[in-house]
């Protein structure tokens, strides 16, 4: 793709800039979270690495005649298309239905009208119209967006009784959207999840891992894409999962893995964050700066 394609358009879409990722791709940069939708390592190896390959769907593919997918924040498009291109790699046949929470339907708008998954353009006409019409009817492809606060979406799609093979869990960082990390929120994303399913998400905090586990879920670490730290895993059972580190492990007994909490679904992000501090402050286990300290000394 030539750099032309991605100079910003003309048009109501022009809000958003394409930044390149070191793997050529390129990525969005929320200005509303201050946060860019994907690591400078590579928006669509982050894509692969951190979503499509932890979930197994390839191997899935080879196993099964249909797959569903949840692709909780749907952004640019990028999970999905990753997780079509490799299951249609492995079963040209593979029937697959795919649900998508996303608050703001210009993001995938724009990701199309810049070009930016032109990476996967044999799925170029199924995305296209995903991100304009909110919804793909074909032999192979059933799919939906549904749109606005992901914490009323999650409870209409629990209700109808979607089950999914993988779940790629992609909002923003916890620190600044901590509504969609919560023990509330992760409890309905958990019971969206087939029995045999997996959980990815990109992040390895605690707070997060904790949350997960409140859901019944068991956990594992997945390898560094783009940064330092791990993401991570879930599923119902913990055989095939990779396990954690006793660093890990040792992190969990710490306040960071103080979840964030929002019983009525509704709070700010505001809100949400001064419960956790709260709930911190008067917590009986180790600060994490104190088990930090602890630890470099132990080392």
């Amino acid at each position: 793709m030539s750099n032309s394609s991605h100079q910003p358009l003309a048009t109501s879409h022009s809000y958003y800039s394409p930044q390149i990722t070191a793997d050529g791709s390129y990525t969005f940069f929320s200005a509303e979270f201050g946060e860019a939708y994907h690591s400078q390592f590579g928006a669509r190896q982050e894509a692969e690495f951190k979503f499509v390959e932890p979930t197994k769907l390839r191997q899935k593919a080879r196993q099964q005649k249909s797959l569903r997918l949840l692709d909780v924040c749907y952004g640019l498009g990028y999970n999905t298309a990753a997780a079509l291109a490799a299951i249609w790699e492995e079963n040209p046949n593979c029937e697959i239905e795919v649900a998508g929470l996303e608050l703001d339907p210009t993001v995938p708008q724009a990701a199309i009208a810049h070009n930016l998954l032109d990476n996967w353009s044999p799925l170029l006409p199924q995305l296209t119209q995903l991100a304009t019409t909110h919804q793909v009817t074909s032999d192979r492809l059933q799919a939906k967006l549904l749109l606005g606060d992901a914490r009323q979406t999650i409870q209409t799609l629990q209700a109808s009784g979607f089950q999914a093979d993988a779940i790629f869990l992609d909002p923003f960082s916890p620190p600044t959207c901590p509504q969609l990390w919560t023990v509330e929120f992760l409890g309905y994303v958990a019971r969206c999840m087939h029995k045999s399913g997996i959980l990815a998400t990109y992040s390895c905090a605690a707070s997060v891992r904790s949350a997960l586990q409140a859901a019944g879920l068991k956990i594992g670490s997945t390898s560094p894409v783009g940064r330092r730290s791990p993401g991570t895993v879930a599923s119902w059972h913990d055989s095939g999962l990779p396990s954690l580190s006793q660093e890990e492990r040792e992190h969990l007994q710490t306040r960071a893995a103080i979840p964030y909490r929002d019983p009525q679904l509704c709070d700010p992000a505001e809100i949400i964050c001064q419960r956790r501090v709260q709930e911190q402050q008067t917590s009986c286990l180790e600060p994490t700066s104190r088990w930090r300290k602890r630890r470099s000394r132990d080392v």
